[in-house]
């Protein structure tokens, strides 16, 4: 047995007095303190968890997991290449679609306005499949548009000044037309028939798609992509495909994951993430250096009880598993309780944001501003539990000094200056 049943009895006595126990102020307050900073972390995590997964969808949701490019910038005999990579064990395991792209950037210009924008051709079936959860579609549904139609984005929309119907000319440097005086920029207008609200800025205000038949007539690379999207069951097995068409592709061939092509923005989601956790982890720290001043002062108060309890034969290593069990069990207590009240708030989330909305009469949350109409909140089971484990760890920790200076307490010493 870890504790013995005197150990225990002891332990918690002392934790039952109220001048230095656990009935203590500085008790009190360690034992909240680690409360509120469990609940704060696990709060705080699920949401930046919910945020890293909705903008990654949204991300993910216009580009594929993994794409294939060719060192040529074109790739041919496209559909044969991709009935090759479906036949792969890995590929077919993990791939959901695989889509080919035909994409160029162009200038978009209409009613006197200007913008720089990215021609995105693909098959409409492929844009219906890969259009993620929450994007909008204004106009012309997808499954009706035909050739030489445009979807852009809304953000794109309004710099142009263009509604449904209107035209908007693109004009492309590369596949121009060569001329004695240099090569003539290739220009085409085609009519708007919709528009698409993703909720992220660069893709709302700077993409276009068009039928793939059309992208390929327009940026002059004929019957060819310029890559190829995989969509995965799973984003996190990205490397397992990536290393499985590496070893499948010819020479020539550049494969890449969403980690790659996305880099600093995941790195950043990570960095803050991490720097979020860490300074909310000084809450718990703060708590635990409250329990040593109130085991100190336990000690300090129980001086004469610790060397009677010695003299009675109460061995050193007992003293300290009674100091121990007495801090850790106010750590126990509050990232068990902690851990409860962020869950509920981690769940409950948007109705707490709303209800603080309707108390306050302002917007926390703009959907203008963060382009996303609902506070996200994702629970991982092992974020939680390692929290709480951190929270229990860190008030242990905080327990040896106090149990060390209480075990080398000298009982004779104490007596005589009584």
């Amino acid at each position: 047995m870890l504790f013995s049943k005197l150990e225990k009895k002891i332990a918690f006595r002392y934790m039952a007095a109220k001048k230095r126990g656990f009935g203590s102020v500085v008790s009190w307050v360690s034992l909240i303190g680690i409360m509120l900073g469990v609940a704060t972390l696990i709060v705080v995590m699920s949401v930046m968890g919910g945020f890293h997964d909705t903008l990654l969808s949204r991300i993910i949701g216009m580009n594929g997991h993994v794409v294939v490019y060719h060192q040529a910038g074109t790739i041919s005999d496209y559909d044969f290449l991709i009935d090759k990579m479906r036949k792969n064990k890995v590929v077919e395991k993990y791939a959901t679609s695989i889509v080919p792209i035909a994409e160029g950037q162009v200038m978009a210009s209409s009613n006197g306005n200007n913008s720089g924008a990215v021609v995105r051709g693909i098959r409409m079936p492929d844009l219906i499949d890969k259009t993620s959860t929450g994007t909008r579609i204004y106009g012309k549904s997808l499954d009706k548009i035909q050739n030489d139609e445009l979807i852009i984005g809304s953000s794109l929309a309004r710099t142009l000044q263009v509604t449904n119907g209107d035209k908007v000319s693109l004009i492309a440097a590369n596949g121009g037309t060569a001329t004695p005086f240099g090569t003539i920029p290739r220009i085409m207008a085609y009519p708007v028939v919709s528009s698409f609200f993703v909720g992220m800025y660069e893709y709302d205000s700077g993409y276009i798609f068009m039928p793939l038949a059309s992208a390929q007539k327009y940026l002059n690379i004929n019957d060819s992509v310029t890559h190829i999207d995989l969509f995965l069951t799973d984003a996190e097995q990205s490397e397992t495909v990536v290393h499985a068409l590496d070893s499948l592709l010819p020479d020539g061939f550049i494969i890449r994951d969403w980690k790659d092509l996305n880099r600093g923005f995941v790195g950043a989601l990570q960095v803050e993430s991490n720097v979020m956790f860490l300074i909310l982890l000084l809450i718990v720290i703060v708590a635990a250096f409250n329990i040593i001043s109130s085991l100190v002062m336990l000690v300090k108060d129980k001086n004469k009880d610790i060397a009677v309890l010695r003299t009675f034969g109460v061995s050193r290593k007992s003293m300290m598993k009674i100091f121990i069990l007495s801090g850790t069990s106010i750590g126990v207590i509050g990232a068990t309780f902690g851990t409860i009240l962020g869950v509920i708030m981690a769940i409950y989330i948007e109705p707490i944001r709303k209800f603080f909305q309707m108390l306050t009469g302002r917007d926390l949350f703009p959907a203008q501003l963060y382009s996303l109409s609902e506070l996200p909140s994702k629970l991982v089971p092992t974020t939680v539990v390692g929290i709480a484990v951190i929270a229990i760890a860190l008030a242990f920790l905080a327990t040896l000094y106090p149990a060390w200076r209480a075990a080398n307490t000298d009982p004779v010493e104490t007596l005589r200056n009584e």
